[in-house]
């Protein structure tokens, strides 16, 4: 079994090599997983982190696993931030790990408008668990020895390490913000061969929201007065891969819950699924904690899945500074 792994990685490394970079459903959570133009955003000192188990049912159950901290400095109009990634495939044992540092600046255009450029440098290591592959010429059946070496002409390394660089943009008033980015900015090389040469496709990435509340247009005498509706809509694409996610939530006060559909709007052939998903969300905060939780219903072909869970928790330091605008507030 492990030769069979070692050749399904090998050919079909060009594959892995366009995959698309982990993505998170409360990517509100942690919008900085996205853009980092959102560093600092809430204008005070955060922390939080966010795990992802998709697949749960399948033996190629992913996990994923990010945390951030971000400050924000009010003389320079800056933000701070550090992030970490640790993203895993079980069979294979796949391993993505990476640490990036951040930085934003506050631009204020007008009385109502603000725009925010941001940019992220990290560090990268990939692992394809090539450490537990045996060769056939490794084994010498007469004397019943393994040899720690092959004479295989393909030479693999088994961990590689890369820079890279990312930058964003982000518009926002009130009640209103749109942003794009665009990850791997310099295409590092993520092949496993040593003289190899595969330059991981770059992420590019648009996403808006729209807050409002719901008495403004309607009568809520059902609801809450101080209710609020949250749209939001979030595209990207990397490689031959796309997504689009469309998203509307109720917020009460403390409490918020919602819904997203996750769409495959550019189908590379007609067997492709137009909605590949839909998401179900809830979170609550409670006084510097905002806690979420999400599942992710598999509308495809593919399986009995056993779906995609998140859970993230992010505690912000003053609860009375700016509020994510855009973001459920939780």
């Amino acid at each position: 079994m492990k030769i069979i792994k070692f050749f399904i990685v090998v050919f079909f490394s060009p594959i892995i090599a366009c995959a698309q970079d982990p993505i998170f459903t409360q990517f509100f959570l942690v919008p900085e997983s996205k853009n980092p133009s959102f560093t600092g955003f809430l204008e005070t000192t955060s922390a939080g982190l966010i795990h992802r188990s998709q697949w749960t049912s399948l033996d190629f159950k992913v996990d994923t696993d990010y945390a951030y901290v971000s400050t924000w400095l009010e003389k320079s109009k800056s933000g701070l931030g550090v992030n970490f990634l640790n993203h895993r495939e079980n069979f294979t044992g796949y391993n993505f790990i990476q640490a990036n540092a951040s930085y934003s600046y506050l631009v204020e255009l007008d009385y109502e408008w603000s725009f925010r450029p941001g940019i992220e440098v990290g560090y990268g290591s990939k692992s394809y668990g090539f450490q537990n592959v045996l060769l056939r010429d490794q084994i010498n059946i007469s004397n019943e020895t393994i040899s720690p070496t092959s004479i295989d002409p393909l030479q693999v390394n088994n961990r590689i390490q890369f820079l890279d660089i990312s930058t964003g943009l982000l518009f926002y008033n009130e009640a209103y913000w749109i942003g794009c980015s665009i990850k791997h900015l310099n295409k590092p090389n993520i092949s496993m061969a040593a003289e190899g040469n595969i330059p991981l496709d770059m992420f590019y990435s648009i996403s808006t929201g729209y807050e409002f509340k719901i008495s403004d247009f309607i009568s809520t005498t059902f609801l809450p007065f101080e209710t609020k509706m949250l749209i939001t809509g979030n595209f990207m694409n990397q490689g031959a891969y796309n997504r689009l996610d469309l998203a509307s939530s109720l917020i009460f006060n403390q409490f918020t819950i919602g819904s997203s559909l996750t769409a495959n709007p550019v189908r590379r052939t007609d067997a492709s699924h137009l909605i590949t998903s839909v998401n179900f969300f809830s979170g609550l905060q409670y006084e510097h904690f905002k806690v979420g939780f999400s599942y992710d219903l598999n509308t495809t072909k593919i399986g009995r899945t056993g779906g995609i869970f998140e859970l993230g928790l992010v505690y912000q330091f003053d609860i009375e500074a700016r509020r994510c605008f855009g973001c459920p507030n939780y």
